[in-house]
């Protein structure tokens, strides 16, 4: 006689989520992608509109004044993703200069020792903004507004107001020498190079990802392990070595160590970090974002100058470019979160026993 069996039902299979959207969409609904999309309608459209645009001599002049910008913004993108600042990096680059000029006046004659001494003196200038963040407590915000203050006003004491500008021809036109066959200054390469270090630094270490936790949650960086105050202290130290250099390749483009050397220069550092999407409050950004935004306002500020656009409007399209910065990164992440729940949700069919 035939008996029935039983068949026992197989594991109940779980629906699946919806699949997200595919990485190309990701990409380009992401803010890196606007920037770049941005830039290239402002070339696009200053090339057809304004005499001198997209000629070499342009894109010359573009590069050398991205350089400084963009050598400071390289770690001042981390800093800023650990939910922390550092306003005093143009006063930093200028007490740099001041004292460059003065030992070159005083008779050391060696410009690599001076180099050396430079970057020291600016890891320094680093550690003491690091060290009343970490040690003391105190706000990023508040200790380098004071010290901006402190190292321009020492930079004054250091050179008053002469101009050191005897440097070695050789030096000073090498700054700024192209690179063999094109007009691109060869010193690209060191912000290239640099920029793959701080990449790879940020995006494959082990240390770039606790730079996003730091940022969301120092607290719970702590618990996990993360030593929150050292880090922070060594990010300190790089922004100013990294602006130690800025000034030392400052002095040698313009051929003059001034005290007032890259006034102002800490707005431009601070828009192209935040205008990179990097978040004010931490926890957010990259640095392609950054480097997009650093070529943004070079080819922008550029492009107005040649249109004899006065100074003044200058610094209102950078104020406005720098409050964008804060609400364009935000709009496009809300729009995507809504579009997000927007999507309905697909369930596969369940079929019938």
């Amino acid at each position: 006689m035939a008996t029935d069996t039983l068949a026992t039902p197989g594991p109940t299979a779980t629906p699946a989520s919806p699949p997200g959207p595919p990485t190309w969409r990701r990409l380009i609904g992401s803010w890196d992608a606007v920037l770049i999309l941005a830039l290239l309608l402002v070339t696009l459209v200053a090339t057809t509109s304004i005499e001198g645009v997209g000629s070499p001599r342009f894109y010359r002049f573009v590069v050398l004044e991205a350089i400084p910008i963009a050598l400071i913004a390289l770690p001042m993108t981390l800093v800023v993703i650990t939910g922390e600042i550092d306003l005093s990096v143009a006063s930093t680059v200028g007490l740099t200069c001041a004292v460059l000029g003065q030992l070159w006046y005083l008779g050391i004659t060696s410009l690599p020792l001076l180099i050396v001494l430079s970057l020291l003196l600016g890891a320094a200038l680093g550690a003491v903004n690091g060290l009343f963040v970490t040690v003391f407590g105190l706000p990023s915000l508040a200790v380098t507004i004071g010290t901006l203050a402190l190292y321009r006003g020492l930079a004054y004491v250091v050179l008053g107001d002469r101009a050191i500008a005897d440097y070695p021809p050789t030096w000073t036109q090498n700054a700024v020498a192209p690179v063999p066959g094109t007009v691109i200054p060869w010193f690209v390469l060191v912000l290239a190079a640099l920029a793959v270090v701080f990449g790879v630094l940020l995006y494959a270490t082990p240390i770039g990802r606790s730079l996003y936790a730091i940022g969301n949650s120092a607290e719970a960086s702590t618990f996990a392990g993360v030593s929150v105050l050292r880090t922070k202290f060594w990010l300190f130290v790089a922004t100013g070595a990294m602006a130690a250099l800025a000034g030392v390749f400052w002095t040698f483009r313009f051929a003059s160590a001034r005290a007032d050397n890259a006034t102002g220069l800490e707005l431009a550092v601070v828009a192209a970090v935040l205008l990179g999407g990097v978040s004010i409050f931490g926890g957010r950004g990259g640095l392609v974002g950054v480097l997009a935004a650093v070529a943004l306002l070079g080819v922008l500020r550029n492009a107005l100058q040649l249109a004899d656009v006065p100074a003044n409007a200058l610094t209102i399209v950078t104020g406005t470019l720098l409050i964008l910065s804060v609400v364009g990164p935000n709009a496009v992440r809300m729009t995507r979160e809504r579009l997000r729940r927007r999507r309905p949700a697909t369930t596969p069919e369940r079929k019938s026993p």
